[in-house]
């Protein structure tokens, strides 16, 4: 795993083998080839979400100040806190595309509640691609009119939200607590303009959980501050990332609220499906041949120790290093001291692995073979112990090749 969880329950948390959002009861999507995407007409690139019953709903959105359109119009529904479906596109990010990108989000989102027999105030909506393009609308509700919903498209809708990605991504989980049993499941794309607080990131998670309203929201936020929130590519953040859950209650469990039984377990298996999704995210970064694992041990506070594993992991001269195998551990104390954290030189400790290479701020001898083995390996940890407190953090990167300027420099030819 990304990030390490302290067991909080008894309860029994399983993955499900080729998981998805239509995992949990209820839920069923599916995707077509709308041919939104110009380079690619026959990828898929629109899908639906939908639930059969009403859901309980909560979101997390970018923090960029450049929101797209279709992310606004979702902003604003998700307050409702209740929605039945989702419509995804990939290739055309709506983004800078002013008040006409406002109205075809809502129209977009009209042709599929009128496809699924919903109001579309029940509907949400995400687009992720290119940034200045309008969304090509007839090709969009044509595309609504093709998708066939079933409990097994939800492998199809997450190759349909995809862009660099190289792979889908999406994952299920069932809970066993007792006499309650409740499934959750997500979906995630994301390859490039990854940094903390979300960017270029769109996940959609599921549940059939029945959840109270201001639990699910305030435990998909501390789900994603230890997961989503905790991975970087480049740097970079967009107009378009989203995470929203919807839970449809079919599990007929007792109400979640943040005094029932069920709360510690409910959020640790939210946490458990987001930190899947996260580290999934991290490994198939754009050009990405390395996932690298930053841990900060003994920090003053845990937002020391967040900020800190992220100015390490998002480091360019770190990842270039992890890229050529260099142990060059200059440029972990680098990111370190200028962090923005309480930070003291002389009590910092790195390890690479299980190879120590700085004491007390001090250089070790250790076996370079050693590290440059390490460093060559598909997951590179990197341990860091800044000896002030007792906090801890992990973040999740990936290097810096030349094929993440190659996919970039050619993303709209």
């Amino acid at each position: 795993m990304c990030y390490s969880l302290a067991t909080m329950t008894t309860a029994k948390i399983d993955f499900v083998p080729r998981g998805t959002v239509t995992s949990p009861h209820g839920f069923c999507a599916g995707a077509t080839a709308a041919g939104i995407k110009e380079n690619s007409r026959s990828e898929l690139d629109l899908g639906i979400i939908f639930s059969e019953t009403p859901c309980v709903t909560a979101g997390l959105f970018t923090t960029s100040k450049t929101r797209s359109a279709s992310l606004r119009l979702c902003q604003e529904r998700v307050q409702r806190g209740r929605a039945a479906a989702i419509v995804a596109n990939s290739g055309c990010a709506n983004a800078a595309t002013g008040e006409p990108g406002i109205a075809d989000a809502a129209e977009m989102t009209a042709a599929t509640a009128h496809a699924l027999g919903i109001e579309p105030e029940d509907v949400l909506i995400a687009s992720t691609g290119v940034i200045g393009t309008k969304l090509p609308m007839d090709k969009i509700k044509d595309g609504i009119r093709q998708i066939a919903l079933s409990a097994a498209g939800g492998h199809d809708f997450a190759r349909a939200i995809m862009t660099t990605d190289t792979v889908p991504k999406a994952a299920a989980i069932t809970v066993q607590a007792s006499q309650d049993q409740f499934t959750i499941g997500g979906v995630a794309k994301g390859s490039g303009m990854i940094h903390p607080d979300m960017a270029t990131m769109l996940c959609f998670l599921t549940t059939d959980a029945a959840v109270e309203p201001g639990f699910l929201k305030s435990a998909l936020k501390r789900a994603a501050d230890i997961s989503l929130n905790m991975v970087s590519i480049d740097g970079d953040t967009s107009p378009s990332d989203v995470v929203l859950i919807m839970a449809n209650s079919q599990a007929e469990n007792e109400l979640i609220t943040p005094d029932s039984k069920l709360a510690d377990i409910f959020q640790e298996a939210l946490s458990t499906i987001c930190i899947h999704l996260a580290k999934a995210i991290a490994s198939d970064g754009e050009g990405a041949t390395r996932l690298i694992e930053v841990t900060v041990n003994g920090a003053a506070s845990t937002a020391d120790a967040r900020l800190a594993a992220r100015t390490v992991v998002s480091s360019p001269l770190v990842k270039t290093a992890v890229h050529g195998s260099d142990p060059n551990w200059g440029r972990i104390t680098a990111a370190l001291g200028r962090c923005g954290v309480e930070v003291v030189e002389t009590k910092i400790d790195i390890a690479i692995g299980s190879t120590i290479l700085v004491e007390k701020g001090l250089p070790v001898p250790f076996s370079e073979e050693v590290v440059v083995h390490r460093l060559n390996q598909r997951e590179v940890p990197i341990r860091i112990n800044l000896n002030l407190g007792i906090a801890s953090a992990t973040a999740c990167g990936c290097d810096l090749s030349q094929e993440y300027v190659t996919i970039n420099s050619q993303y709209t030819t």
